[in-house]
Parts: C-alpha cells; sequence; structure tokens
C-alpha cells in the first residue's frame, strides 16, 4: 500500500503536538461509501524492556470476516508513551507493516482514537491521512469527552461530546451487557457509517473482528520473536 508521509518521526513531544495542530486541519469528518469488499485491522503489541514494537495488520473479507492476508512488522520503540501521542509512538510500525500489506482494504480499524482526541487528531486520524482511506477509531477506554451510558443491548449507542458539546464519537455496545467501545472517525467516513460498520464487523466479541483480530496477531507475533530470542 502506498503511505503519505507528512511529517518526519524523529521528533520532540512539543513538535508532535504541533503536528498534530496541523494534521486535524487535514482530516476529511464525511463520506460514505457502498458495502466494503475488504477491511482492515490495524494494532500493536510492545514488549518494553526488548525496546520493541510488534505491528499487526490483518485484512479480511468483509462479509465472512475471514482473513485473507496478515503482516507483521518488528522495529524498536522510538518514542515515549506520552498520552494523547500515542500515534507517534505506534503509528510509524504500523505503515511500515501497511506498506507489505499487498490487499487494497477498502476501510481500516484502528485500535484507538481519532477526533475523540484532546487535539481532534487521534492514532485513526494519523493513520487515515497516510493511507488516504476511510479509516474508523476503536478505542476500548475513554480518552476525552462525556456521554450517557447505553442501554445494555448490542447495536445501542449515545453520542461522546467534547467540553463544547460537539459531538466527537460514539458510545456503543459491542455486546449485551458488556462494556461500550468508543467510535469515532479516522479519515474520510461519517460517524453514522462507522457506528454501522464497526457492529456489521462483529462476531460475537467485545472488540469488532478486524482489530481483535490484529491484536491476536501483534500478541503472537511478540511471543514468537521473544521465545526465538
Amino acid at each position: 500500500m502506498k503511505i503519505h508521509r507528512f511529517y518526519p518521526w524523529d521528533v520532540t513531544p512539543q513538535e508532535a503536538v504541533r503536528i498534530q495542530e496541523q494534521l486535524r486541519r487535514k482530516v476529511v469528518p464525511h463520506g460514505r461509501m457502498s458495502s466494503p469488499k475488504l477491511v482492515a485491522g490495524a494494532d500493536a503489541a510492545f514488549d518494553l524492556e526488548a525496546g520493541r514494537v510488534f505491528a499487526a495488520i490483518v485484512v479480511l473479507a468483509f462479509h465472512s470476516l475471514e482473513p485473507v492476508e496478515t503482516v507483521v512488522h518488528i522495529e524498536r520503540i522510538a518514542f515515549p508513551y506520552i498520552p494523547g501521542l500515542l500515534s507517534f509512538r505506534e503509528a510509524p510500525a504500523l505503515l511500515h507493516a501497511f506498506e507489505k500489506v499487498r490487499h487494497n482494504p477498502d476501510v481500516v480499524f484502528i485500535d484507538g482514537h481519532g477526533l475523540s482526541h484532546p487535539r481532534s487528531a487521534g492514532i485513526a486520524c494519523h493513520v487515515g491521512l497516510c493511507l488516504d482511506k476511510p479509516t474508523i477509531g476503536c478505542a476500548k477506554s475513554l480518552l476525552i469527552g462525556r456521554h450517557r451510558v447505553p442501554s445494555l443491548s448490542r447495536g445501542s449507542y449515545t453520542s461522546l461530546y467534547d467540553e463544547n458539546s460537539r459531538v466527537i464519537g460514539s458510545v456503543v455496545r459491542t455486546r449485551d451487557q458488556v462494556r461500550p467501545i468508543f467510535v469515532s472517525v479516522g479519515h474520510r467516513i461519517g460517524l453514522a457509517q462507522a457506528v454501522q460498520l464497526t457492529l456489521a464487523c462483529g462476531k460475537g466479541y467485545r472488540i469488532p473482528e478486524p482489530t481483535r483480530q490484529a491484536d491476536l496477531l501483534a500478541e503472537r507475533a511478540k511471543r514468537e520473536w521473544l521465545g526465538a530470542a
């Protein structure tokens, strides 16, 4: 896959914040696609002792949610853990993994936030801009904002608001009586369809299948690498 690089990754935290403030102006927070044929999930695992990040991409057929391609990329961790700057720690490895992907997914799911971010530029926005593809952020925990609790049945959701009462995402119940996830726009897709596709990509788990499979692959790659080291 072709990667568009807007800024270098070797930056200070202060420079990273300025880059996010510039990137958010490039994000397209709307768009609609017909039913996708291929969806991709991206996630990463870390081993802090070894100083390595294990980036995993899984491409699935949309209608069956069965994997058609998997890619792993391993590199050194080059950026510290700083809340709100996850993309500078994780996205370089993910984008190196995306460079190896042969299939062309119609939409990409990222384990992380998009517009539901202090500077409206979470990792799903950053990766979406670099891929120039419809991208959805699916996070397991709240980063910013306030919301009502959705009802306990699968498919229910409520809006996530920022401090100015602007909608920045949705709180989505993906499984009956299980904690919701936080869905937000990354790039080139509207929030309503992002929620719709997130629910359509469920296979009975809390986490949508694209990022669930990517998480499993990243953790497996980490175990295998450590076992061989």
